[in-house]
């Protein structure tokens, strides 16, 4: 099961944390992986030290960039949007009236423009293939609220899902796939061990975990799953 021979894919933001984790498990199951990031040694080095992965740097969100991109890969089977985290972003965790509209727009930029983007560009691709898988790596902050100063990022990643069950049901005929895996509290933050002890299984996610499941919904064993977002957090909500 999950055998990915002969499948070329892209997974973004992927020169650590979670798109590593998918990284590494695409390229162990076969894929041929092409590990995207905004900081080209970031790129390099993950690639450098995984079989079947071959760095490809770029910013995303930049539309010349991304046709650049995909016209390098050229046959795409696979899309992981995993890239979600603006540069800064770290130092923006602001309430409302803290938030300009340029906060907002990077976000939008990232986790929803980039994501449109490149979806558009491999599309035709996979309809004349018959096959293709899209996955898009949300966040429980856009589904369950939290308090953080995250409204921008928690609106943006609600637009890609949105987008993703819209376009989940525009391809369903023509063999390809899209969903999103919503993510809680992972293992590359401060705090995120206390965060982890709050769920059912008692730890925060971590590259593996998220590797795992990518694999599952990158593959032809999930076929009939699509238009699906995924919570993979522990336990800490459950439905």
């Amino acid at each position: 099961m999950f055998d990915l021979n002969g499948r070329s894919a892209l997974v973004t933001g992927a020169g650590q944390g979670m798109g590593l984790g998918i990284v590494k498990a695409l390229a162990n199951a076969g894929a041929k992986v092409y590990v995207n990031d905004i900081i080209t040694e970031r790129a390099e080095t993950a690639a450098a030290e995984i079989d079947n992965a071959h760095a490809l740097p770029g910013d995303i969100t930049n539309p010349n960039i991304r046709k650049s991109m995909m016209s390098e890969i050229g046959h795409l089977d696979i899309l992981c949007n995993n890239a979600g985290v603006p540069s800064g972003m770290q130092h923006s965790f602001k309430q409302v009236p803290d938030l300009s509209d340029q906060h907002y727009q990077e976000q939008m930029d990232l986790n929803f423009h980039a994501v449109r983007g490149l979806c558009a560009l491999c599309l035709p691709g996979m309809k004349a293939r018959g096959h293709g898988r899209i996955l898009i790596i949300s966040s429980e902050a856009h589904r369950l609220g939290v308090a953080h100063g995250l409204t921008h990022y928690a609106a943006a990643k609600a637009a890609s899902t949105g987008y993703m069950r819209a376009l989940a049901a525009e391809t369903g005929r023509s063999g390809i796939t899209v969903n999103a895996l919503s993510l809680g509290a992972m293992n590359n933050f401060e705090g995120s061990e206390r965060a982890g002890q709050m769920t059912l299984i008692g730890r925060a996610g971590t590259p593996d975990d998220v590797g795992a499941a990518a694999l599952y919904l990158c593959s032809d064993e999930a076929s009939w799953m699509t238009g699906q977002t995924i919570s993979l957090n522990g336990g800490a909500s459950t439905a």
